[in-house]
């Protein structure tokens, strides 16, 4: 009897634990002046069925366009873009609940920040229309400090003699945590900078810049899983470029499209993400597009386009893969959803399950630990 007890208790803790295994928290930042929203949501998901209960919001926050979560998943880092009087706020998260409490709000040091990434030591924000990056220190209770660091791109002289003004896109650590490098839509560059996380002003230290093709407007890059190549998505002409990365420099060694052939209308490429172990890149394409591509990631770096599919919606801004690999969701701005698709681990292929979550306008998708 008490054999049978301990067995029947083993297989509940097993199943248990895997019933666990496929539960994640996605997290949702919206835009919150065009429509109802609270500001930042987050909600349980379920990689095994690709269900979705609501769980928790904040109130009244300005536009939280985009989301960091820390590695000890104990606090939240959130843009505020909110023109000349953009900030950047800390929450303290209680992952089980989904509650969060707003710890301290600083101002951005720049207008409309579009992007924020963390360590232990800093929180990190590409400041979009002013064409900085902004560097807070990050204190024990999770708490930010005020700008330690402002990086300010320059404006650069176009071919035609017209000023191209910077726009700071996105910031993004190396795998070694050694550099970060930074994408510059308005004039079209990608900077990498020597990160020294304890320094008390100088955290960045510029090591390199390299120009991407005129006019493309580079928007966000990835890693690949080794860290040895980049993937750039680059938003006006929808090129992808793939680098060669070692030690804060970049070697183009290919470029490839999200565009297809006979494609006539306004491209407008948003995000780029790879399947977690590491097989598949995505990206999307807003504008007249509104779809998604799917490429095979070769053994020297080099992508094969697979396939490309609708994201069923208008403007899909932000995508993410859940941690299982099972599923990938994909956040429209202006039909004010997000569509669940299906994601096969072979093909990388995606089916619409039909299924997703209404709310206004998310532009930002994290998952993170309950």
């Amino acid at each position: 009897m008490k054999n049978s007890v301990a067995f029947l208790l083993f297989i509940f803790t097993i199943a248990s634990a895997q019933a666990q295994k496929n539960k994640s928290n996605l997290l949702i930042g919206t835009y919150t002046t065009k429509c109802d929203s609270k500001g930042i949501y987050v909600y349980d998901f379920d990689a095994k069925t690709g269900n979705f209960n609501f769980k928790n919001s904040t109130e009244n926050v300005i536009n939280p366009s985009f989301l960091s979560i820390s590695s000890d998943n104990k606090y939240i880092y959130s843009v505020n873009e909110n023109g000349d009087k953009s900030t950047v706020s800390a929450f303290d998260y209680k992952s089980s609940s989904g509650k969060m409490d707003l710890i301290n709000i600083e101002s951005a040091k720049g207008a409309d920040p579009c992007y924020i990434i963390n360590d232990k030591k800093n929180v990190i924000v590409a400041n979009y229309s002013s064409g900085s990056i902004s560097v807070f220190g990050r204190n024990n209770d999770g708490s930010i400090t005020k700008a330690k660091q402002i990086v300010q791109h320059n404006t650069e002289l176009s071919q035609t003699q017209k000023p191209k003004v910077p726009h700071a896109h996105m910031v993004s650590f190396s795998p070694d945590k050694k550099y970060l490098l930074a994408t510059d839509l308005g004039i079209d560059k990608i900077y990498s900078y020597e990160y020294d996380p304890n320094a008390t002003d100088l955290i960045l230290k510029k090591k390199d810049s390299i120009l991407a093709k005129l006019g493309s407007g580079p928007r966000h890059l990835t890693f690949s899983k080794n860290g040895k190549f980049v993937y750039l998505l680059q938003e006006n002409d929808g090129t992808v470029t793939v680098f060669r990365y070692l030690k804060g420099t970049l070697e183009k060694i290919e470029e490839n499209t999200v565009v297809s052939k006979d494609f006539k209308g306004t491209n407008g490429a948003a995000d780029i993400h790879i399947s977690p172990d590491g097989k598949f890149l995505y990206a999307t394409n807003r504008g007249t597009a509104n779809d998604i591509s799917i490429f095979k990631i070769l053994k020297n770096g080099k992508l094969e386009k697979k396939e490309q599919t609708s994201t069923g919606g208008n403007g899909p801004r932000s995508f993410a893969i859940d941690p299982t690999g099972k599923f990938l969701l994909i956040a429209h701005q202006y039909t004010n959803d997000v569509v669940i698709f299906k994601r096969n681990k072979t093909t990388g292929s995606l089916t619409d399950t039909g299924k997703k979550i209404t709310l206004c306008a998310p532009v930002c998708l994290v998952f993170g630990k309950k």
